[in-house]
């Protein structure tokens, strides 16, 4: 392969699974019509496992041989766990487009975070990109009005940036596992521990009856369908493909991809549900993307500039 290609494979890659993530946010809306959370995510999480079954031998070989069992399934417990019940309680209470401009705080927030764990140099705007992009966040989540799609957007935007924190924990564990394991055993970490952690729950804590208003109707294998989507296209292809990214590249410079979900998630929300911002929220969404283009952008100062990864997070 050329060299050239093979500097391009992460960025595709990377490129891809923010196409599957941007997705997710109507998936997930459009299941949780008929099926709860928690029944969602376990289902979810059973069907990616199903699809690394024929894997297995060589991914036990794999986690025996490095260890790190510590530091894995913090891993876990950061994203899919934690992160999923965050998400999934979200998209019930707020619309598809709004969670997905709530994850415009993912870079910076991974940056943050890389910076204390993995020496991962950033500069003065990053962190002014960090606090416009907040700003944006407390704007667009404020001027949230509830109607029959987003019953309750406060604490439904609330539940999403709090995924947004856990997503981040995730990204930079990842990163430091990915020098001893590959991305499809990391992924495959993920969906056992998601599937134990979510079965676990769904068998033991009751939900209420109460489901998602589209605002239009499916056919009633859509749910169905959306389960299998999720666990087979999204948790598999997604997850494998951006661990294969981050392995490649920096944590901060992977997780930037991450500024391409909010599009994705506004486009599917506009396309399949019918969804839009109030004119009130344009602003915070403009002062999201405006914090987030300014975290990004490449000045001479080289303080801007990650150092090699040579941190260890606790296990």
């Amino acid at each position: 392969m050329p060299p050239s290609a093979s500097k391009l494979l992460p960025h595709m890659a990377l490129l891809t699974a923010m196409a599957f993530w941007g997705s997710t946010f109507v998936v997930l809306r459009i299941a949780l019509a008929t099926l709860s959370p928690l029944q969602t995510m376990a289902g979810r999480m059973l069907v990616a496992c199903v699809v690394f079954l024929p894997l297995c031998p060589r991914l036990w070989r794999e986690l025996k041989i490095h260890g790190h069992w510590g530091t894995l399934v913090l891993m876990a417990l950061c994203e899919p766990c934690l992160f999923f019940l965050f998400e999934t309680h979200a998209l019930r209470l707020t619309t598809a487009s709004q969670a997905g401009m709530i994850t415009s705080l993912l870079p910076l927030l991974v940056a943050a975070t890389a910076f204390a764990a993995l020496r991962e140099r950033a500069g003065l705007r990053m962190w002014l990109g960090f606090l416009l992009a907040v700003c944006g966040v407390t704007w667009l989540t404020l001027a949230a009005v509830p109607d029959d799609k987003a019953t309750n957007p406060l604490l439904g935007n609330i539940f999403e940036a709090l995924a947004m924190f856990c997503a981040a924990g995730y990204t930079v564990l990842a990163r430091h596992l990915s020098t001893q394991y590959s991305a499809l055993c990391i992924t495959a970490v993920q969906a056992f521990v998601g599937m134990v952690f979510f079965c676990l729950l769904a068998l033991t804590i009751p939900e209420s009856d109460s489901f998602v208003s589209l605002g239009k109707t499916f056919p009633a294998w859509a749910p169905w369908a959306c389960l299998l989507y999720l666990g087979g296209i999204v948790t598999f292809a997604g997850y494998g493909l951006y661990n294969f990214g981050v392995k490649r590249l920096s944590a901060g410079r992977a997780a930037a991809y991450t500024n391409l979900i909010p599009v994705f998630a506004l486009l599917f929300g506009l396309a399949l549900l019918d969804e839009k911002l109030l004119q009130a929220q344009y602003g915070g969404a403009a002062l999201i993307v405006l914090g987030v283009l300014l975290s990004q952008w490449k000045g001479s100062s080289p303080a801007c500039k990650p150092e090699p990864h040579t941190a260890t997070p606790p296990a």
